[in-house]
């Protein structure tokens, strides 16, 4: 669709923080994670995804966080491995946190009542605190990888949300920095 961009608005991670989360997952995961593997370039906490908007779209949502209370500053601490829907049959592998997971979503109610007010509707999932590392298709069992994983125990500072913009293409996902918003 011409004109339309794919946005969301994420949480990005700090440089240490890939790079030990990344380091971790090497050593923990030697024969690599299953599925197609999401680049660690490409790690953020998504908190809405907002999906295809034209130009009008994106500079509303950009207004809209922009003018947003997104509340203070926060640390999170990474934890262990999940799968969606479920482990026995997971189409996504991912990582939790083990603290700031609260904080983590009131900013995602934050940038949620920010992005209603620039016109998108209403999202129709909870939020859930995660970051993806694999989408796997087929599913696949992976529940001794997500018993055996123990929590990361890797922090960061959320200190900035920013607002992506996602080109999807033959050498995978490339997420571009549209703006970011600093966090009080």
């Amino acid at each position: 669709m011409a004109g339309l961009s794919r946005l969301f608005v994420a949480a990005p991670l700090t440089e240490e923080a890939r790079q030990a989360l990344s380091a971790l997952i090497r050593d923990r995961v030697p024969d690599g994670l299953p599925g197609r593997p999401a680049p660690p370039r490409n790690w953020h906490l998504t908190l809405r995804f907002l999906g295809d908007a034209d130009a009008v779209g994106s500079d509303r949502v950009a207004a809209a966080l922009d003018g947003a209370d997104l509340g203070g500053s926060f640390s999170v601490t990474w934890g262990g491995m999940g799968a969606f829907p479920r482990p026995r049959r997971a189409t996504v592998l991912w990582i939790g946190l083990t603290a700031g997971a609260g904080r983590l979503a009131a900013l995602a109610a934050n940038v949620e009542a920010a992005s209603q007010a620039a016109g998108f509707s209403p999202e129709d999932r909870p939020f859930r605190a995660h970051m993806t590392l694999s989408r796997i298709r087929p599913d696949r069992d992976v529940r001794s990888l997500v018993e055996e994983f123990a929590p990361a125990a890797v922090a960061m500072r959320v200190d900035r949300v920013a607002l992506y913009r996602s080109h999807l293409g033959r050498g995978g996902a490339r997420y571009e920095v549209v703006e970011e918003f600093p966090l009080g």
